[in-house]
């Protein structure tokens, strides 16, 4: 099994949503960094990623046929480049928006992350401070004007180098039509579904 779909969008973008409308229309599992958090067995690999000993995209991803959300939506060039058959959905929010839902959920997770009672959660947490926050936001994440620079570049950058046929550019709110029009299925008949707010955001990591 290799990915057919790549989710490029940044965390809090509808990620969470996104990923339960991919594994209703028969593209799951989806990785996304809860499945590093729910799956104790994925970190490992991600640790070794993350020192330096492999980069196997295909190791770190086995058993997904897709991929929305952080860690993945950071090496989004490597992943088309790896994966050239699957489609790109770039997950999109308005940025000031964006930042703010960032600011109320996963800065508050990391600073909070001590009092986190489950270990494995930790780590994780851990793990996704020193990858995505240290390295791929340099430790200036928190930084109001760098995040928004960053996030506007990388919309910027993933809308230039991946081919318009292969390009989804999306808004959680759109729904199922350019979804499903996007990926070749039909169009379900239940709702969209729309999970993670803030409040069911910190549940699921206490």
């Amino acid at each position: 099994m290799s990915l057919e779909v790549i989710g490029a969008g940044y965390g809090r973008t509808g990620t969470e949503s996104l990923r339960a409308a991919l594994e209703r229309l028969g593209f799951g599992p989806c990785h996304h960094m809860h499945a590093i958090r729910d799956t104790p067995s994925l970190l490992p690999d991600w640790l070794a990623f993350e020192a330096g000993e492999h980069r196997d995209w295909s190791r770190l991803f086995a058993g997904f046929r897709s991929q929305v959300d952080f860690p993945g939506a950071a090496y989004w060039r490597e992943l088309a480049a790896h994966f050239p058959d699957a489609k790109v959905i770039l997950s999109l929010r308005d940025p000031e928006a964006w930042f703010q839902s960032v600011e109320q959920s996963v800065f508050e997770l990391i600073n909070d992350r001590a009092t986190l009672a489950d270990p494995h959660k930790r780590a994780v947490v851990e793990f996704s401070k020193t990858l995505i926050g240290d390295t791929y936001f340099e430790g200036r994440g928190m930084e109001k004007d760098y995040a928004l620079a960053r996030f506007n570049a990388h919309t910027e950058n993933v809308t230039a180098e991946i081919a318009p046929e292969r390009l989804l550019a999306y808004r959680v709110t759109d729904g199922w039509a350019p979804l499903c029009a996007h990926l070749g299925v039909p169009v379900p008949d239940v709702p969209y579904p729309f999970a993670n707010t803030r409040e069911e955001y910190r549940e699921k990591w206490d």
